[in-house]
């Protein structure tokens, strides 16, 4: 404890020069679903004072450099000592298990490989992934606050927040899971009987809803080139009505 209160009053953090700034200025930081999703995650186990002033932190461009790893965001925060200290945030790894799950999901959900493979981290795989339960989620910092969250490791939570904005597939290297290896996991054929699925049963087709030519065109075009021949306004009306009926018997 000694160690810690040495530090104590050292007055206002350091200014930095090309730090990581946030770039949301005001407001709730997360745009997306995803770092919406775990910043909510980390607000209910953290404290909200020590969340805010990590806010205001990340958007200073307190964080000197922040680096992405399996299980943790890592980043160098300027505090108002000399060396700026080493802040983590650090999310359990999943096991073989949850692994093992991951893959099953992905596997039994039409579209959801291919929209991984192209980039897109389907929401669907949330409760997989978000860190929900009791010791999943954690902070540590090199600075003497006692504080969990620290503002300095709230800061690197923030902008790994807006990371995953931009990156959404960071959410699986926090969580140690391999991109490929989740992609080929799926891929492999499951051990069944039927080789060739002729007992796989498919989505249903999607219905598409019918609407009539004349509710996708401007009917003032139709009427004057009825009325451009002399047609006065019933031949008109009866004319629209029955290109309505033609139509919907070419369906």
């Amino acid at each position: 404890m000694a160690r810690r209160n040495e530090f104590r009053g050292y007055g206002s953090a350091r200014k930095v020069a090309g730090g990581v700034e946030a770039r949301t200025k005001r407001g709730a930081i997360g745009r997306t679903w995803w770092s919406k999703e775990l910043i909510a995650a980390m607000e209910e186990v953290a404290d909200k004072g020590r969340l805010t002033r990590g806010r205001t932190y990340a958007r200073s461009g307190q964080v000197v450099s922040m680096r992405l790893e399996p299980g943790a965001a890592v980043g160098d925060v300027q505090g108002s000592q000399l060396r700026p200290f080493t802040s983590t945030v650090s999310v359990r790894v999943l096991g073989e298990e949850g692994v093992g799950e991951l893959i099953e999901k992905v596997r039994s959900s039409p579209g959801m490989l291919a929209r991984l493979a192209g980039g897109v981290l389907p929401e669907e795989l949330g409760p997989l992934l978000l860190p929900r339960r009791a010791g999943e989620l954690d902070f540590d910092c090199t600075c003497p606050d006692d504080g969990w969250p620290c503002k300095h490791a709230a800061a690197v939570a923030y902008l790994l927040a807006e990371h995953v904005d931009e990156h959404p597939l960071a959410v699986l290297t926090l969580r140690g899971v391999d991109l490929g290896m989740l992609i080929g996991g799926a891929d492999e054929a499951p051990d069944t009987d039927d080789f060739y699925g002729e007992d796989t049963e498919l989505p249903e087709l999607p219905v598409e809803r019918f609407r009539p030519a004349p509710e996708d065109l401007d009917p003032m075009l139709l009427r004057r080139a009825l009325r451009a021949g002399g047609t006065d306004e019933a031949v008109v009306i009866r004319g629209i009505s029955d290109f309505e009926d033609l139509y919907r018997r070419l369906r």
